[in-house]
């Protein structure tokens, strides 16, 4: 191989290798072996169909960190929506989690468990567990990543948003279970929301997300505790809230009532309802005027002084 060929050949290897480490996310158990709550040691695998998970082995988070050169020192932890029946399969490349990377902020997706796992003692706490979890590890190695502990927020998208919510209006701890990581913080800095489930009353609710997450528990107790908009109070921390007018699948009426409780405890918060969109409001999948609500959550997040 002559000297032309070799430094062709040493490119593309670098090249190859940029590609891989860009897409390859480092991902993080959320919990000790034999030490995860809510369990009665039943073993779960994870459960793939047609690109989705329908039950979670091991719960975890998958990291993007943001570049050095363009680390803002903020940090986002990201709920995936699927109806508290499914999440995405593919973490090496979500779209929000790149967006928001690119921005400088770091992101972090929660695999969480499903509500229907044979595993769980109380179905309904699980995905909340692990999503405070998941706060607490990033919390614990805020350092590693250049992060400011007190600049870490929520986004949450459809059930996601829902998960998301009840991060940051519920203060009770449920998922300490002994270790170095219980005296970290898991209460979100912000909220971004985008097409959220919030309430869990008629006539506004999701009922796939509620019946499948109270499944045979669907008392008016629970319903009351899983309506995020009736446990906001002043020190709720804010939120930016993204919906369409033409949502068929969750009312637009879940962020309009938030933004209501958000609003009436004096929590600074933005309320954004586009005319157009449906339940489609992702990065790059919407047209109109819509498609300019990730842009407008970074303008929102200098605003409020999470980003610099």
């Amino acid at each position: 191989m002559d000297g032309n060929a070799m430094k062709i050949f040493i490119y593309i290897v670098f090249i190859l290798c940029g590609v891989h480490t860009s897409v390859a996310q480092e991902k993080i158990l959320l919990w000790p072996q034999g030490k995860m709550p809510n369990s009665k040691g039943v073993i779960v695998s994870d459960t793939i169909i047609d690109g989705r998970l329908f039950q979670v082995g091991e719960p975890r988070v998958y990291v993007y960190p943001a570049a050095k050169e363009k680390n803002t020192g903020a940090a986002i932890l990201i709920v995936p929506g699927g109806g508290y029946l499914r999440l995405t399969a593919d973490y090496s490349n979500i779209p929000i989690a790149s967006y928001y990377q690119q921005q400088g902020i770091s992101a972090f997706v929660v695999c969480h468990r499903m509500p229907a796992s044979p595993d769980l003692e109380v179905p309904e706490i699980a995905p909340w567990q692990d999503i405070q979890r998941a706060m607490r590890i990033i919390c614990a190695n805020a350092a590693k990543w250049g992060i400011d502990s007190n600049r870490i927020g929520v986004f949450g998208g459809s059930a996601g948003g829902h998960g998301a919510s009840t991060l940051a209006t519920h203060k009770e701890d449920i998922s300490a279970i002994g270790d170095e990581l219980d005296c970290f913080s898991y209460t979100p800095a912000f909220m971004i929301l985008l097409s959220p489930v919030i309430s869990f009353e008629s006539p506004i609710v999701h009922e796939g997300s509620r019946d499948r997450l109270l499944r045979d528990n669907s008392s008016e107790e629970l319903i009351e505790f899983f309506s995020n908009e009736k446990h906001v109070t002043p020190d709720t921390p804010p939120a930016f809230l993204v919906h369409a007018n033409d949502d068929k699948v969750v009312s637009p009426l879940n962020s309009i009532v938030f933004y209501q409780a958000l609003k009436n405890a004096g929590v600074e918060s933005s309320l954004h309802i586009f005319p157009y969109g449906g339940h489609r409001l992702g990065i790059g999948n919407c047209t109109g005027s819509a498609a300019v609500w990730p842009n407008l959550s970074i303008d929102w997040l200098k605003e409020m002084k999470f980003v610099e």
